[in-house]
């Protein structure tokens, strides 16, 4: 008799990914004439916040909301951060978004104006067009020619490098400087690489391997690439996207030398560093001329501020001056807070939202509301959706109950360990039933429940 066949399952290699808490929102949900459609685009409800918010995001990029603030306020659980998102989502990624919290400006290695402006200038983006001079092609040949060592001994130097190329529209021969068979050296470039080589600079960038020799072994770590089209010789347009701290930070690193001195002098330096104002207005003149001769254009981002009134007194005086800086990008602030007195501001009035009445006057508002029952059950639909959850009737109708009457942050956060429970519990194909619910509710408790057993007991939970 024949020993059994072993068999065992293959798993397949698909990725799970992350879902976070605004995984569903892909955009503001308009339509062609700007106006917010029901449910579109994972977004629900909020449908004059989302206008305004598709306004602000016209003007952005027609280039007219640079300097310019807007608040978000509403409730806890309106969805503030979900239209920010979603404004970054609509802009898309060639617009710098930057999202922050009020609390993140407050380190011991950095003063809270300093990380504020880093902020401000990773939001403004510089989209540098330059066109340059290139050889670009199949290296064919490669021969370096060497000579008599001119400081004597037995030595000899390579004087020049041999070195054919070869497009879809014909070949060239080059005779290259002894510096720039370093530089093929270093990028590893060999016979039946596709490199090119910049004329003004010299500098060899290696594309991949030509792919006339993609069938020359079985297995191989390489990427094969065609030949370029065109001549070898071309002047190429080449786009490049930095912000302006990215300019901040590359020239106010220090150069230091290569030797054993200069290279522990910059280890021991702290890894944090201000950037000074006059390094700023340098560079900010560099990125003026090069805007006026047509090299780069300027491309003001999104600078998003969460919990913005965690901010103090001196920050929001900062802000105020940021904002009228010449490069400024949108400030978007959001704040969960009525009236209530600023950070660092004890003695003054309560003020509304917690920000000073000088920038509240700069600010288009956008206020956002609580979610009515049917939109709190439809955006339970989408989150399960997303999550790839599948819930009874009942448990969706009490998940929908606990939303409109305790959060519905808190109804959310109840899905993923109900789903568990369901497993746990053997409910066919996981779906999560009403007691898996109800076991959750008893295992978790919400703010309200826990403050009123805390009054209960002395300030502590027996």
């Amino acid at each position: 008799m024949a020993a059994p066949v072993p068999i065992s399952e293959v798993k397949g290699n698909t990725r799970e990914n992350r879902t976070a808490a605004h995984s569903h929102i892909k955009g503001l949900g308009l339509d062609g004439q700007g106006r917010a459609l029901t449910s579109h685009q994972g977004f629900v409800g909020q449908a004059a916040a989302r206008e305004a918010c598709g306004l602000v995001v016209e003007l952005v990029q027609r280039k007219k909301m640079s300097g310019r603030a807007v608040l978000l306020a509403g409730g806890p659980g309106t969805g503030k951060t979900a239209l920010a998102l979603a404004v970054s989502q609509q802009l898309g990624t060639k617009v710098p978004f930057c999202p922050i919290v009020g609390s993140e400006i407050y380190s011991a290695e950095v003063k809270k104006t300093e990380a504020l402006m880093e902020n401000f200038r990773r939001a403004i983006g510089l989209r540098v067009k330059e066109t340059k001079e290139v050889y670009e092609g199949e290296v064919t040949e490669l021969t370096p020619e060497e000579a008599e060592n001119p400081l004597g001994g037995y030595g000899r130097t390579i004087s020049h490098l041999l070195i054919n190329l070869k497009s879809a529209k014909g070949t060239k021969k080059l005779r290259l400087d002894p510096s720039i068979y370093e530089a093929i050296q270093k990028e590893r470039v060999r016979l039946g690489d596709v490199i090119y080589i910049e004329a003004n600079t010299g500098a060899v960038k290696r594309v991949g391997r030509s792919d006339a020799y993609a069938t020359e072994f079985d297995l191989e770590a390489e990427e094969y690439v065609p030949i370029p089209k065109g001549d070898v010789h071309k002047k190429k347009e080449i786009v490049q996207d930095v912000t302006l701290h990215d300019l901040d930070v590359a020239n106010a690193r220090p150069q230091g030398g290569q030797d054993i001195m200069s290279m522990m002098g910059q280890l021991m330096k702290p890894k944090k560093t201000e950037i000074t104002e006059k390094l700023r207005l340098e560079i900010n003149k560099v990125v003026n001329k090069y805007i006026d001769q047509g090299v780069a254009d300027l491309v003001p981002g999104v600078l998003f501020i969460d919990e913005v009134h965690m901010l103090d007194l001196e920050s929001f005086t900062f802000l105020n001056r940021a904002l009228e800086s010449p490069l400024s990008p949108l400030v978007i602030l959001a704040s969960n807070r009525g009236l209530t007195h600023i950070r660092g501001g004890s003695n003054l009035p309560a003020s509304a939202h917690g920000i000073p009445s000088d920038l509240l006057a700069r600010l288009l508002i956008i206020p956002t509301h609580p979610y009515n029952p049917a939109e709190i059950g439809k955006i339970i639909q989408l989150r399960c959706q997303t999550e790839g959850l599948s819930v009874a009737t009942p448990a969706m109708e009490r998940v929908s109950q606990l939303g409109e009457k305790v959060s519905l942050r808190y109804a959310l956060q109840l899905l993923s360990p109900a789903s568990i429970l369901a497993r746990v519990n053997g409910r066919p194909s996981g779906q999560i039933d009403l007691d898996d619910v109800k076991e959750c509710e008893g295992l978790f408790l919400d703010a309200r429940r826990s403050a009123q057993h805390l009054g209960e007991t002395n300030g502590y939970i027996s």
